[in-house]
Order: C-alpha cells, then structure tokens, then sequence
C-alpha cells in the first residue's frame, strides 16, 4: 500500500504542478511505467484498464473536437453575445443567463469544453463591457463552478460519466433519466447559491450597446444553421446506439469527424490545425493514472472503501446516497476525481444500489470544485485564466469553493434520493 500511494501521491503532484511543461499525459504515463517496474500493477492490469477507460477517453476527444470547430465558427461566441444582448442591460439577468448558457453548454459538450471554450470567450465580453476586476471575476468563477455542476444529463457531459455507464453497463436512456432531476435542481441550486455569495460584485446595469451584433462573429452563416441539425441528429444518434448497445464514442468520435471534414470543406477551419490542438495528452492522462490507481485496488484500497460503501447500503437510502456522494466528493477534492471515479466504481462493483452509482457521480462531479486541483476541468480552466493575465490564488479559490459547493453537492444529492 505504502509503494503503490507513494507512485500516486508522485504522479498526481507532477500532474498538477507540470513542471518545465511536463504535460499531465507524459507524467501520467511516467507513473504507470514505474508502477509496471516495481510490480504494482502488472500488464494484466493495463489491458483490464484500457476496456474500461477506451470508449470514456476516445467520446471526450470527440466531443472536444466537435466542440473546437464550432468555437472555430463562432458558435459560442454568437451563444455568449446573444445572452448579453437578452439581459437588455440588466447586470443580474445577465449573470444568470451566463449560468444558464454555461450548463447548456456543459452538458452537450463537456465540463472540460464549457470551462475552457467559453472561459476565454466570456472574459473578452466582460472586458469589451468595460465591467471591473472583481465583476469579472465573479463572472468566471460562476462559469468554472457551473461546468462541472451542470455536467450531470448526459452519459458524455463528464468523463467520469462515461467511465462509470461504461463500468456498470449503463444505457445514455437509462443515465438521462436517473439524472434530468439532479442535473436541472443541480442547475438551479448553483444559480442560488453563486447569487448569494457574488451578488455584490454584480452589476445592476451593463452597457451592452457596446458588445457586436452576434450575427456578425458567425464565420459561416450556413455551417452555423446546419449545426444545430447536426446536433440534433447527433443527439438521436446516441439514443439509437444505446437500443443497439453501441459504444458512445462511436458516435461522438465519428460525428467530431464528420462535422471536421464539412467544416474544412467548407474552408470555414482548417482541419490540421483542430487535430494537431485536439486534448490527446488526454488519452494518455486517462490511461497512465488509471493504471496508477489500479495499484491502489491491487493494494486493498478499494476494499477498504468498499466496507464503508457496505455499512452504507444498509441504513436508509437517503444516508446510502449522501454518504457516498459526500466520500466521492471529498477523495476527488483532495486526490482528483478521474483516478476518484474508478477506485469509487470499483469498490461499488458488488454493491446493488444503483442510487448509490449515481451518488458517486455527482460527486466526483460537483466535489473537486472545493479544491482547484480537484478536476481536469479546473487545472485547465486556471491555466486558461492565467494565460489571459487573470491569476486566481489557491487559497482564494479553495474558500470559494468550500463555501459554494457543499450545501449544493447535498441538495442534489437529496433531489436523487427522492426520485
């Protein structure tokens, strides 16, 4: 136990910390291998971790890609502007429209794609607004904290979705319907609560007679209007897949390349440059610190886990819920939540509550929001925000977050145990 935490503690401090711009996949990958040396993990474990983490990994680049072509188009960039110009000045309306906008976005493309795709794009709006430092702030803090909270709907709005339908068989209908509830009150609760603590740095007016029309950041009119068919018709096509048990990144990798090729047909993006910039470090990220955390089930970690998650199934199912959605959250806080998730689904493997499968979700969803090394979604976003001259200091964003996130994490999961 003592070997395989300490290759872990390691792994996840050089994922973090990226040193000399070690990418997370490369120090992921490091990790792995030394845990195959000293006999943590053997290969065995490798390939049993590549059936689980496959389709989850190859569905996220998918969806990323999708979601960076239509960056490229202008999609978003119309989407932010015409929430600005519905909120007709109202700074409040505003706010909440950005909210909304965010968990929309977040739930048909990805935390990872809300955080980091409209990151940049509302920062350019808020200083074209010429609103304050502490305005903008609470705009972005809003729209980091809502793209992991409102990543619940879908089977591919979170990679820790995918990883867990994957691991328990769950179909997109099936996963849509357990967590439409906790994803709208979800939603909600997040609206409430980021109210109450930024509603001071909240303008009541905006100028928004100084932002473009949308229209007019749309690169290709056309492709816009067609995407939102393709959306649909994509949409459809994972409910399609989950009657005939096919695998979701086959329809998100494909649909990603698809739309690629008729946007570069169309000369509206270049499609070299979507693949080349398309998160591939991601897949090595997935596959390296999986296999870094199976050393930790191969240690006994998971059976630990797994008698607290037993002792849990047999109270009340409100405390089996709330209890696992709170030791899901607080582990994905202080350890991240990719390698949380799988050691989370593993130690539910023999357990029969599918309430609790959705617990863990939430919370490895809405926990690493405490912490800003808590999510991939997080360390990216801060990454985004620092690259604009925008710094966020650790301790400034861990108050935030462990005010904000545990009173919403609870409503959700109560919103599910009453389902």
């Amino acid at each position: 136990m003592l070997t395989a935490s300490l290759i872990f503690f390691i792994t996840l401090v050089f994922v973090i910390w990226q040193p000399r711009g070690l990418q997370i996949g490369t120090a992921a990958i490091i990790g792995a291998i030394v845990a195959l040396l000293v006999g943590v993990v053997n290969f065995d474990d490798v390939v049993v971790v590549f059936n689980i983490i496959w389709d989850a990994t190859l569905a996220f680049v998918g969806i990323i890609i999708l979601s960076m072509v239509l960056d490229e188009i202008g999609f978003f960039e119309w989407a932010a502007l015409k929430m600005a110009k519905l909120s007709n000045g109202n700074g409040r309306l505003m706010f909440f429209y950005s909210i909304i906008l965010g968990a929309v976005v977040a739930a048909l493309f990805a935390n990872d794609g809300a955080a980091l795709i409209l990151t940049p794009i509302l920062l350019a709006k808020m200083k074209i607004l010429k609103l304050n430092t502490k305005t903008i702030l609470a705009f972005l803090l809003a729209g980091g904290f809502i793209s992991d909270s409102a990543s619940l709907p879908f089977v591919f709005s979170n990679l820790t979705n995918i990883v867990t339908a994957d691991y328990f068989g769950i179909g997109f209908i099936t996963f849509l319907s357990n967590m439409i509830l906790p994803y709208l009150v979800s939603v909600a609760a997040s609206m409430f609560f980021l109210f109450l603590l930024l509603h001071k740095d909240i303008p009541k007016k905006v100028d928004i007679t100084l932002l473009p029309d949308p229209k007019s950041v749309l690169k290709h009119y056309g492709l816009f209007k067609f995407s939102w068919f393709f959306l649909a018709f994509l949409l459809a096509g994972y409910a399609i897949g989950d009657i005939y048990h096919i695998p979701v990144s086959v329809f998100a990798l494909s649909g990603a390349i698809i739309f690629l090729l008729i946007a570069s047909r169309l000369k509206a993006v270049h499609a070299k440059t979507i693949i080349k910039e398309a998160p591939w470090q991601v897949v090595w990220f997935s596959l390296g610190l999986y296999v870094v955390v199976y050393g930790l089930k191969n240690a006994g970690l998971t059976d630990e886990i797994a008698q607290v998650l037993e002792y849990l199934n047999t109270q009340s199912q409100t405390v089996a819920i709330v209890g696992t959605g709170f030791i899901a959250a607080g582990l994905s806080a202080v350890m991240n939540n990719m390698p949380t998730i799988m050691i989370m689904d593993i130690s539910l493997h023999d357990i029969s509550n599918q309430s609790m499968i959705y617990a863990n979700i939430i919370g490895c969803n809405l926990g690493p929001k405490m912490t800003p090394f808590g999510s991939l979604a997080t360390l990216l976003w801060l990454h985004s925000l620092e690259k604009k001259g925008v710094q966020i200091s650790f301790w400034s964003y861990s108050k935030f977050g462990l005010i904000i996130t545990p009173p919403v994490l609870l409503i959700v999961l109560l919103s599910l145990s009453y389902m």
